[in-house]
């Protein structure tokens, strides 16, 4: 007969039973029974955070560069209420999380108890499932039920909420091997004639274009995807959450698409006749207005893990419902066995059209400015790193100049909120992906708007020692902002200027850590070279840049693909 164990110490025993190795969290009163069998062990290890938001990205960041689930430990009241911006963060981008939080006693439950809200309602809208935990015989299953729903079918945040009085109470411990839940059951392999008729669709295509999302990334189906495009010769673009899922330097990538997306890979959207998705969801802020997305008469496939992504926004032809791995595997054995090839003389115009559209360089920029321009220094730090670092980013004009300039070649390495768009993100993700991967170059490019939302963070870095490399574009403006507001609202900057910023070389000093403040174009290579020499130290790079810089092209909300404002 099994020993009987608190539900602390089940809890504490569930997340070693899944081979959890580091989790991310703030304590609390709700939660100090689990905290003090945290103490008394020494197989998970707990990151002390400075504010829950940032437990959240951290173990966001975690999840997205090593294909783990994430772990997040937060109280009740305001430490799951600071951890909700983290939380739909990660919904919107589909990342495996557990998050355990605190609850009062279950007595005290729906009485206005201190530190007490209803975590279930709150967190409803921007979970994938919650629980609430009050009978400690259901908490070992409940957490299994947690990890399976979190990492399998389209991938997401699941919350435990476990009342005080449940950490307390015994029962005996069971971890089971595996669940099953008549209510979900999410569909791995595509339908066959489905994909069959894929395949058809892409031998007769004539301007092919495969668009690739996040699904490719998270199902890790880029080995695939990049064999089926070069098996046929497609041109190929990638969402934002979708860079790296097909080599960026490859000569059939035509770069990232959308709102601020390369005019070739846009152009290519547009007058494509066969549009192949794959794991991709044809947001906003990707195919612009719905009304003008397409040029010309086209057929779309669309693979998808899930089903009420498909025909969402846009009406496809030929939905195939299953994981993006396994779906691209029967396809590329179906292709393979199939003796009609792609039509060549089509295609080779095809390529000639698309090239044409190269020719606008349309991510040129003032190579001979006397000022710092911001995608020189994502360029420098791609050439420094020789393309192989983790970059994460905050949300602003910096992470689509990263996204831009910074050639991703492999999966995993581009870490940003996309869906959400969070400012404060970047550095709490490089904590988690540093942890993740302790021997990888971990860099972080935010802006001074950014930066500040969760800049206490600079101190658990130290604790831990974590040497990431900061790269800051500051342009002492709110930059996303300040750019739509000189597009469309007159130039009138209204409360995006920045004009009480902070020292930041004093300040991360003060943390520490090495500050370096770059005012000149010569000094940038010689700066990141620097910083990068300096392995085991985080280095703040202070970069003072161009305030009147605009990220280009731009697709401006509800117009087309084909409608953009270029340099």
């Amino acid at each position: 007969m099994n020993a009987e164990l608190t539900g602390a110490e089940i809890t504490i025993r569930c997340l070693q039973e899944e081979g959890v190795q580091c989790i991310f969290g703030y304590p609390g009163g709700a939660v100090l029974f689990i905290y003090d069998e945290l103490f008394k062990q020494d197989k998970v290890r707990h990151i002390l955070v400075r504010h829950e938001q940032a437990a959240i990205h951290a173990a966001d960041g975690y999840a997205r560069s090593s294909d783990k689930v994430g772990v997040a430990l937060v109280t009740s009241g305001p430490g799951v209420t600071n951890a909700v911006t983290g939380i739909a963060t990660a919904y919107m981008d589909s990342i495996p999380l557990v998050i355990i939080s605190g609850q009062v006693p279950t007595g005290a439950i729906g009485l206005d108890a201190f530190q007490e809200v209803d975590t279930v309602g709150i967190t409803r809208p921007c979970v994938k499932h919650n629980f609430l935990v009050k009978d400690v015989s259901e908490l070992a299953v409940t957490i299994k039920k947690a990890f399976y729903i979190a990492s399998t079918g389209r991938p997401g945040p699941v919350l435990v909420d476990i009342p005080k009085d449940v950490t307390q109470q015994q029962a005996q411990f069971v971890y089971p091997g595996k669940v099953t839940m008549r209510s979900y059951n999410p569909v791995i392999k595509g339908n066959s004639r489905q994909i069959k008729k894929a395949a058809e669709l892409i031998l007769d295509a004539k301007r092919p274009m495969i668009y690739a999302g996040g699904g490719v990334i998270l199902s890790d189906a880029a080995e695939q995807l990049t064999e089926l495009a070069r098996m046929l010769n497609f041109p190929c673009t990638n969402t934002l959450m979708g860079l790296g899922g097909f080599p960026a330097t490859d000569k059939q990538s035509l770069g990232m698409l959308g709102m601020h997306g390369t005019y070739e890979a846009n152009m290519a959207m547009q007058y494509c006749d066969v549009l192949i998705a794959v794991g991709a969801r044809f947001d906003d802020r990707v195919i612009g207005n719905p009304k003008h997305f397409s040029n010309e008469n086209r057929k779309i496939i669309h693979i998808d893990i899930d089903p009420s992504s498909i025909s969402k926004r846009v009406k496809v032809d030929v939905p195939i419902v299953g994981d993006v791995l396994d779906v691209l595997k029967e396809l590329i054995k179906l292709l393979k066995t199939e003796k009609k090839k792609p039509e060549l003389p089509s295609l080779k115009e095809w390529w000639k059209q698309i090239d044409l559209w190269r020719e606008r360089d349309c991510l040129r920029f003032d190579r001979d400015s006397k000022i710092i321009k911001p995608q020189m220094v994502i360029e420098k730090l791609y050439q420094i790193t020789k393309g192989d670092a983790f970059i994460t980013s905050d949300v602003g004009q910096h992470q689509m100049w990263a996204a831009q300039f910074y050639k991703f070649d492999k999966p995993r390495r581009w870490i940003n909120s996309g869906g959400l768009g969070t400012m404060g993100f970047g550095m709490p993700a490089a904590m988690g992906v540093q942890l993740a991967n302790p021997k990888g170059k971990v860099a972080c490019i935010t802006g001074e708007a950014s930066i500040q939302m969760c800049i206490q963070e600079l101190s658990t870095c130290k604790q831990y020692r974590l040497p990431l490399k900061i790269v800051n574009l500051n342009n002492r403006y709110m930059g996303m902002v300040r750019q739509w507001q000189e597009f469309f609202h007159g130039n009138r900057y209204a409360e995006s200027y920045m004009n009480a910023l902070p020292d930041f070389v004093k300040l991360s000093e003060s943390y520490g850590h090495v500050g370096m403040k770059i005012e000149h174009p010569e000094d940038v290579e010689g700066a990141l070279k620097e910083a990068f020499k300096l392995k085991d130290q985080l280095v703040f790079l202070d970069f003072i840049t161009d305030q009147t810089e605009n990220v280009f092209p731009m697709v401006p909300g509800g117009k087309g693909l084909s409608e953009m404002i270029l340099v």
